[in-house]
């Protein structure tokens, strides 16, 4: 951990007992993040494992290891996980933000044991331009194949809250392939749709995985064309659906009306 690092998350001793943590992390179940509080596990038996960590230390490393100065932006932080890791590498200002009060009351428990300096926002994707200040690192992770808009809240992030790099991650379904697009096509040529590279976003009328909120799952050529379409440049792709990003030129006319188009949203 560099000493910036360090003065960002103090570690001094918790100031409640293990007991006291565990009985309140239990209170507060269940949690889709397993953290680890002082010892305490708040979700040991995680069907994905020790996540997000297991996931976690797959990319790690395409993140800048000294955030010191600069701030973050985590959007769906459920639990707290990727901010708390952010505030571990000294970012400056951490801020979270979700939909569900539910994930948001354990992401301040797990920041208060923790002595993490991390605010907390109840805030949709589609409210970002309300929080009014832009971020050297957005974390969208998660989050786009539970919406019903997914590529309005890529153009709301690029335009209203990134300022250098975006952290991205979704489920993916479908080809690996990539399929690199011609510039324009004609009417009547239809047959690139169904090679296996085209860009797909395939739709959840009813659930999947027992989730009415999954919607949208995309491909992975899927992911990257509408990454490039909002206004982000991929920079890496440490692990199989997560892309680091910088901010780029959006596509001409992409985002002319999203202020009046984002005030119609449901969040």
């Amino acid at each position: 951990m560099t000493p910036t690092a360090t003065s960002a998350m103090r570690s001094a001793a918790p100031r409640l007992s293990r007991d006291d943590i565990a009985a309140r992390a239990r209170a507060l179940g269940p949690w889709f993040h397993n953290l680890d509080l002082h010892g305490v596990r708040t979700a040991p038996d995680h069907f994905l494992g020790d996540y997000p960590a297991v996931k976690w230390r797959n990319f790690a490393p395409a993140v800048p290891a000294d955030l010191g100065g600069k701030s973050v932006l985590d959007i769906g932080c459920n639990g707290g996980f990727y901010s708390i890791e952010m505030k571990r590498r000294g970012a400056a200002r951490v801020l979270g933000i979700d939909s569900d009060e539910d994930y948001l009351a354990q992401a301040r428990f797990a920041a208060e044991v923790l002595d993490a300096d991390i605010e907390f926002r109840r805030l949709s994707v589609y409210e970002v331009g309300a929080i009014g200040e832009t971020f050297d690192l957005v974390i969208f992770m998660g989050v786009l194949y539970h919406l019903r808009h997914p590529l309005l809240a890529l153009d709301l992030i690029r335009t209203h809250v990134a300022r250098d790099l975006l952290l991205f991650q979704s489920m993916q379904r479908g080809s690996d392939d990539v399929l690199a697009p011609a510039a324009d096509y004609d009417f009547w040529q239809a047959d690139q749709f169904d090679e296996p590279g085209w860009p797909k976003l395939h739709f959840i009328e009813n659930r999947y995985a027992g989730d009415p909120t999954n919607w949208w799952v995309p491909n992975r050529a899927c992911v990257e064309a509408m990454l490039r379409s909002a206004g982000f440049a991929i920079t890496a792709h440490p692990e199989p659906e997560v892309y680091l990003c910088r901010c780029a030129t959006p596509d001409a006319g992409a985002v002319a009306h999203l202020p009046h188009l984002a005030a119609r949203m449901p969040s």
